[in-house]
């Protein structure tokens, strides 16, 4: 802190805030260099729209689709949560790309959703992407 001395001998107390700026200059650089380049978070995989008119899902792409009567199906096809993994473990056995799409109806519990991907993710599949209704 400094003084001035103002006029007819009174002092005055003034801040000297050339410290307080240096302070300020270095934490700028230290949450600069801590904070992180490149945001942590997850991949999300989504489906890219067919090219035909038809909204039906091409021979490579496999969706499993978890009712909401507790029912499986998988590309269409009638499965059960016994016989999820198995199949879905022989479909990817012959496939380069391990990727699988869960689409859940509107009443279906999340818990049955993760269960399926649960499977899904034990059977082989690497990428596991959330298809919504519409």
């Amino acid at each position: 802190m400094g003084m001035d001395v103002a006029t007819k001998g009174s002092s005055m107390a003034t801040m000297n805030v050339v410290p307080l700026i240096d302070i300020l200059l270095v934490l700028i650089i230290i949450f600069m260099v801590i904070t992180p380049l490149k945001p942590k978070g997850l991949d999300a995989s989504i489906p890219q729209p067919s090219k035909s008119d038809t909204p039906d899902a091409g021979p490579k792409t496999v969706v499993v689709q978890v009712l909401g009567t507790g029912k499986l199906k998988i590309n269409d096809e009638d499965a059960t949560w016994d016989s999820l993994g198995m199949r879905l473990s022989e479909v990817f056995k012959q496939r380069a790309e391990k990727v699988a799409f869960v689409q859940g109806e509107e009443l279906v519990r999340f818990s049955d959703v993760a269960r399926a991907i649960d499977i899904m993710r034990s059977s082989g599949v690497e990428k596991v992407g959330l298809m919504t209704a519409k």
